[in-house]
């Protein structure tokens, strides 16, 4: 619709976005397969005339879902605030949505200007499968024990060398982390683990997550998470919970 050479000004587009990560290999840009990032790069073009990189706060992995994803885009859109989230919105999928679009300061860049991020990780514990909830979290027959949960996820609160729960072919360095706050919730069949921290490490909250499971499982005792922490051994933790299960819930700046 329009080029580089607009007579419309530059801007810096803040959008909140809400997907459902099913269908996508995550939000980055890659060769293998559809992901958010492109979609919305692709619907951003046929705005602009021409390929925009859409920046985000960080990375979804594959399947992975969003409720409050924070990206930014430059570019001389013809249209204002409103009409933008409109035109975007009609072109891209509806497993994607954008929640609010906003135009703001140059200098605001959605990875570096993040102060915390909190993920969320949806366990459906029940003996039966849930088809409503298939896609958006993990299903665990065993009844677990909450206070178990809490009060190993307490032991992990703080700043801890969280290597024991870091993905393999990572190659992060530094592993020391701050989580600011753990909350173990359940709600009838729904249980939640959610995690703040100003940076996670690769599948950091899915591991977590995993672990936590095997401490509501009676497989892991909850004071052994401190030995896990201190073994700085990915090894030493549990499974990696799957990817449907987790929520990146907000984004604080």
């Amino acid at each position: 619709m329009t080029g580089k050479g607009s007579r419309h000004p530059l801007r810096n587009i803040k959008m909140v976005v809400e997907y459902d990560g099913t269908n996508y290999f995550g939000w980055q840009s890659q060769a293998k397969g559809k992901t958010v990032q492109t979609v919305l790069e692709e619907a951003i073009e046929k705005i602009l005339g021409h390929r925009a990189p859409v920046l985000a706060s960080g990375r979804t992995d594959s399947g992975v879902h969003a409720l409050a994803q924070v990206a930014n885009v430059r570019g001389h859109f013809p249209l204002d605030d409103a009409a933008l989230l409109r035109a975007l919105n009609s072109m891209i999928p509806y497993d994607i949505s954008l929640k609010s679009v906003e135009t703001v300061p140059t200098e605001f860049n959605a990875q570096k200007s993040a102060k915390w991020k909190t993920y969320r990780y949806v366990i459906y514990n029940a003996p039966e499968r849930s088809a409503l909830n298939a896609r958006t979290s993990w299903h665990i027959i065993f009844r677990l024990d909450m206070k178990k949960m809490r009060e190993a996820a307490y032991h992990l609160v703080g700043k801890h060398d969280f290597a024991s729960f870091m993905g393999s072919n990572s190659s992060v360095k530094q592993t020391v982390r701050n989580i600011i706050s753990i909350e173990v919730k359940r709600r009838k069949e729904l249980v939640t683990v959610e995690t703040t921290s100003a940076g996670f490490l690769k599948q950091m909250v899915r591991n977590i997550a995993g672990t936590l499971v095997e401490v509501g499982r009676g497989r892991i005792k909850p004071e052994e998470m401190k030995t896990i922490l201190a073994a700085k051994d990915r090894k030493k933790a549990g499974p990696t919970a799957p990817a449907q299960g987790l929520f990146l819930v907000e984004v604080g700046y």
